[in-house]
């Protein structure tokens, strides 16, 4: 008979998640938004699997009472404003957020928040670190933005100041604004400000951008908060913008000449456009004639700003004119026409 081998005894598995420790926040409008990592996929002691939701506590306190409290002090007087689901943990990737909307009345209050992990079996872990906020209730509207201009280097936001503050409050308390972006092909863009300091015009002239590109702009009010430190308001309405390439290059400087027997040599400096990829050179012995009728030399795109017309008759006048493309396929004016005969 086959009889069970002995092991040690393991140790009980921990169920209860660990708390996290970096929870922070800001104000941004009349909303409080909480973020924090996310439970760690690959710790048994914090195991995603484990977790059922992440609840939300917040404590409404004088801004003149003791910093110091306690656990059981928070949990007896602290009230669950919100959780966030085990779906929401799932897909939130590395920083799960939790937004707080508040009714502002005016009144000085500081709020004290924290969060706790709950397991499948209604476990509780232990709170996480305490987030205090004084909230500004005077905190302006946001702006409405209510034009979009392109040009060949720019694309131009216009927006109309917020008329009251969120607690209806006037003079609008407003610092300037700051302007976001987000495309597409950038995942992590929008995060931060296309400005380095809030602006204070009603426009915004973006010329880091790129043509074909999808583009979402948005604006957010900035006010001054508690203490001095500035505050957003919430978003503006957003536009979106895909400029396209439709402005032709310059024409190109008119060409040099240069003759020897059987040829011509053509010399040219090159356009100062950064997406010129190419010329085309036409040449004519009749001045007078329509340019769109003239011979064009290259059979491809001259990508060098030299050319040998090796076709020449000897005793003939020829005349000779350069266009630029550009990547997206727009054709400059005809540079100046020169001519030259052949020996």
């Amino acid at each position: 008979m086959a009889c069970g081998k002995r092991r040690p005894p393991l140790p009980p598995i921990e169920h209860v998640p660990q708390r996290t420790e970096s929870l922070s926040g800001i104000q941004r409008g009349n909303q409080v938004i909480l973020s924090w990592p996310a439970p760690l996929r690959n710790a048994p002691s914090s195991s995603v699997q484990s977790i059922r939701r992440i609840d939300v506590y917040r404590l409404a306190e004088r801004p003149t009472e003791p910093l110091g409290l306690t656990e059981e002090e928070f949990s007896n007087r602290a009230t669950l404003v919100g959780s966030v689901s085990f779906a929401e943990i799932q897909s939130g990737g590395e920083t799960l957020t939790y937004v707080d909307t508040l009714e502002l009345a005016g009144q000085p209050t500081r709020l004290r928040y924290a969060l706790r992990y709950v397991n499948v079996a209604n476990q509780r872990a232990a709170f996480s670190n305490f987030l205090l906020i004084e909230p500004a209730a005077r905190v302006a509207e946001p702006p409405t933005i209510t034009a979009e201009e392109e040009s060949e280097i720019a694309v131009t936001i216009r927006w109309k100041p917020p008329a009251k503050n969120i607690d209806g409050s006037t003079p609008v308390n407003l610092l300037g604004y700051n302007i976001y972006r987000t495309t597409r092909s950038e995942p992590g863009s929008g995060q931060t400000p296309l400005n380095s300091a809030p602006i204070t015009e009603t426009s915004f002239a973006d010329k880091n951008f790129r043509f074909g590109q999808e583009y979402s702009y948005l604006v957010r009010s900035v006010s001054l908060g508690t203490g001095g430190a500035p505050v957003e308001s919430l978003n503006s309405n957003t536009i979106s913008v895909a400029p396209r390439d439709v402005y032709p290059p310059s024409a190109p400087t008119a060409p040099s000449l240069a003759a020897a027997p059987g040829r011509i040599s053509i010399f040219f400096p090159a356009n100062p456009e950064r997406d010129v990829v190419g010329y085309n050179i036409y040449r004519s012995t009749d001045p007078d004639l329509p340019k769109e009728r003239w011979t064009k030399l290259n059979a491809a795109l001259l990508t060098r700003t030299t050319y040998q017309d090796e076709t020449v008759e000897s005793g003939k006048k020829y005349y000779y004119y350069l266009t630029a493309i550009d990547s997206t396929g727009n054709v400059s004016q005809p540079s100046e026409v020169v001519s030259e005969t052949a020996p």
